[in-house]
């Protein structure tokens, strides 16, 4: 039987992408809070002992330290044989979002939310930037998603996983209403959430939470 332990902190979508997999897939997982909000991941000593990359989430599997939530989404899929591909065209499909979600929805998202909400005293007009791009990811998104039910190969997979996991979090924090806005998005959040045993991300990551700077 597989051991999990996943180094997270609440606020990481990143994290709750891997925390919501392993739920779906079953799997129980030890949960260990990172102090990022005091930038313990940017210390020598925590790089050398947990991810030399600086970057949260880790997931420890049986032991052995796995970072990049892309490539562990894809390997938990096909260990448990749940929302991965089931032919090369689906792969290709998976991996064309992932590389997508990865560089441009949740990577725009993430640095938007981050300094919008959890960072004190940000720059307007950076703020403005990451905002224009951030709507033209959720834009793309959006368009797709107005004649496609689930994100790839017509059911929930890795991709929608990966996708929604920063659309998931509070509008408070993300300052956009997506009901209003991105209707298709919306509509696409909430059938995933009825997916079983679909929880949120502050339902799987608990902890002690970033300070709010704007809300």
């Amino acid at each position: 039987m597989d051991t999990y332990r996943l180094h997270y902190f609440p606020e990481s979508g990143n994290s709750y992408k891997l925390a919501l997999m392993l739920t779906l897939c079953g799997q129980t997982f030890e949960l260990i809070w990172t102090d990022f909000g005091s930038r313990v991941t940017w210390t020598p000593q925590w790089r050398r002992t947990v991810n030399p990359m600086g970057e949260i989430p880790v997931l420890e599997v049986n032991g052995q330290k796995l970072t990049q939530t892309a490539p562990i989404l894809l390997q938990l899929a096909a260990r448990y044989e749940k929302f991965g591909a089931t032919n090369d065209a689906e792969t290709h499909e998976l991996l064309r979002w992932l590389f997508w979600d990865n560089q441009k929805l949740s990577g725009g998202m993430a640095t938007y939310r981050f300094l919008r909400t959890f960072t004190p005293k940000s720059d307007p007009a950076v703020l403005t930037w990451h905002l224009a791009r951030v709507k033209d990811f959720l834009g793309i998104l959006e368009q797709h998603l107005g004649t496609s039910t689930f994100v790839a190969c017509g059911r929930p997979t890795i991709a929608d996983i990966s996708m929604c996991a920063y659309l998931s979090y509070p509008m408070d924090e993300t300052g956009i209403d997506l009901t209003a806005s991105y209707p298709s998005i919306a509509a696409w959040l909430d059938r995933l959430a009825r997916v079983p045993g679909w929880k949120s991300p502050y339902e799987l990551l608990p902890g002690k939470r970033l300070q709010k700077w704007s809300a």
